[in-house]
């Protein structure tokens, strides 16, 4: 937040008060305890926001650590007709977590408990809450991991993971978390709890674990998460491309998927991006130039050895100036701290920014940083880019500061020419934010109204009430009573 806003919010939370009748509140204290129920207005502050640019306002939040307890407030929203919206770290850029319609917040960082490891079969079992790196430090002892790993990883839960349908930048190599997803343990808004899935890769019958990774909350509330590990690899090799030309960097890796090798990761930085990251993190990258290209190869030594030396070919083929192999554990791990602290670099040098999710074709890189540019000029704002440039999937950061409301308006313009750029070249509004309340009214650009129904019947036939995470994915209607609570209060902003 920015300097000062704190005090704004607390000043404000005079007129913060909840919606939900007094006696209800008492119902779910006498069902959970009073200390896992929260409802003054200092107690829901908090709660107001994720790492997005939105805001919703919950009447009560509530923390749950066991199924019994999810189950009882299911049951208790589907008897009052009190929406519920499920919350994990709160790490979320799309608004997914957040109570657009007020309703009953239940937060899952209390169910954190690592529930059974098959360290023989390459399987672990995981309550919602439970950290996503904490899954890997509990493992690497037996040369294991889990691989998922997105930026946030150190702070995000599974349980959001899965509902975002979350990646990283290994997504490249081993996929998102659909791809790691083996079964799931369901609360069904009247309280019904149904088991989906299981250890074995492929159960018969639908694949209902699919269709639940990814649905933002909207068809069940999960409670047990049955993941695959994977086993750490014999060799890694982690390269640092430098180029004095953004375009270079990306024909780079166009010519790299051309050649069909495929990295385990291939990240890019651009210079404005790096130098923020080199200024906090102290990483290594070179401040004068253009680009950067972090791409990791994983695998047998042999391979692994061979693989590297094709892609240095291809970068300096590409106009790299220079190509890092990073010597040892340290270094590399020094690489990858710059990258995933990135976000909290640029957080050093703006009071804001809005994170951006768009995927692409790889072949159209060069020309869409270009376009991120203009549009930047246009609107008057700086853009740094740092993004998945393997698979296409772009983060374009656009730094503004809340407080002037103009601005803000400015920066959701800026953001949504981009989507729309996204989509014009055959690519998506989002790559692993999900749609939440951010991109909901965009989903037309994607989907035909018929398309758009379909999903709303397989919604409908989880969540007949609508009371499950309500107001998100799907564009508004008119006359639904939702309302878009969008910009930012002033004195409030959002960090990811």
């Amino acid at each position: 937040m920015t300097p000062g806003s704190t005090l704004a919010i607390v000043a404000s939370s005079e007129c913060f008060h909840s919606m939900m009748d007094p006696t209800l509140i008492a119902e779910l204290e006498q069902a959970l305890g009073p200390a896992n129920v929260f409802s003054k207005p200092e107690e829901l502050l908090l709660y107001v926001y994720d790492g997005s640019v939105e805001h919703g306002r919950p009447d009560c939040v509530v923390f749950v650590r066991t199924t019994g307890d999810v189950v009882a407030v299911a049951r208790f929203s589907n008897q009052r007709g009190v929406p519920i919206v499920g919350r994990g770290a709160g790490t979320g850029l799309s608004g997914g977590a957040l109570a657009r319609n007020g309703g009953v917040q239940i937060v899952f960082s209390r169910m954190n408990r690592i529930l059974g490891i098959d360290f023989e079969n390459q399987r672990a079992v995981v309550q919602p809450g439970v950290v996503n790196y904490e899954l890997t430090r509990a493992v690497e002892h037996a040369d294991l991991y889990y691989a998922p790993d997105p930026s946030s990883q150190k702070a995000c839960t599974i349980g959001g993971n899965v509902a975002e349908n979350a990646g990283g930048p290994h997504t490249l190599a081993y996929g998102v978390t659909t791809n790691h997803v083996l079964g799931l343990e369901l609360v069904l808004p009247d309280g019904e709890v149904v088991r989906i899935g299981g250890k074995t890769p492929d159960t018969p019958g639908y694949d209902l674990t699919g269709l639940l990774v990814g649905s933002e909350g909207t068809l069940a509330l999960i409670t047990e998460i049955t993941v695959k590990l994977l086993r750490k690899p014999e060799a890694v090799k982690t390269l640092l491309a430098v180029y004095d030309a953004v375009d270079d960097a990306t024909e780079t890796v166009a010519e790299i998927t051309a050649r069909g090798i495929t990295p385990a990761a291939c990240e890019m930085l651009d210079g404005w991006t790096l130098r923020a990251v080199e200024a906090y993190v102290h990483a290594g990258f070179p401040l004068d130039s253009a680009a950067v290209l972090l791409i990791e190869i994983e695998g047998l030594r042999e391979a692994t050895e061979a693989q590297a030396l094709a892609v240095a070919e291809v970068c300096r083929a590409n106009k790299a100036r220079e190509v890092r192999v990073a010597r040892d554990d340290r270094e590399r791990e020094l690489l990858w701290k710059g990258r995933k602290n990135a976000f909290g670099a640029v957080g050093r040098i703006s009071p804001s920014y809005y994170v951006q999710d768009g995927v692409i074709p790889r072949s159209k890189l060069p020309a869409t940083l270009r376009r991120v540019n203009e549009i930047g000029t246009k609107y008057g704002f700086e853009i740094g880019n740092i993004f998945h440039a393997g698979d296409g999937n772009l983060h374009p950061i656009i730094l503004f500061d809340p407080r002037d409301h103009e601005q803000f308006k400015r920066a959701a313009s800026a953001a949504h020419e981009i989507m729309e750029w996204c989509v014009s070249l055959g690519g998506s509004i989002t790559g692993e934010h999900g749609v939440g309340m951010e991109k909901s009214e965009m989903m037309p650009a994607l989907f035909s109204p018929a398309d758009l129904d379909a999903m709303k019947r397989i919604r409908d036939a989880f969540n007949p009430a609508g009371l499950l995470n309500p107001g998100k994915m799907f564009p508004l209607g008119k006359g639904c009573g939702e309302t878009r609570v969008r910009p930012l209060p002033v004195g409030t902003s959002a960090v990811s």
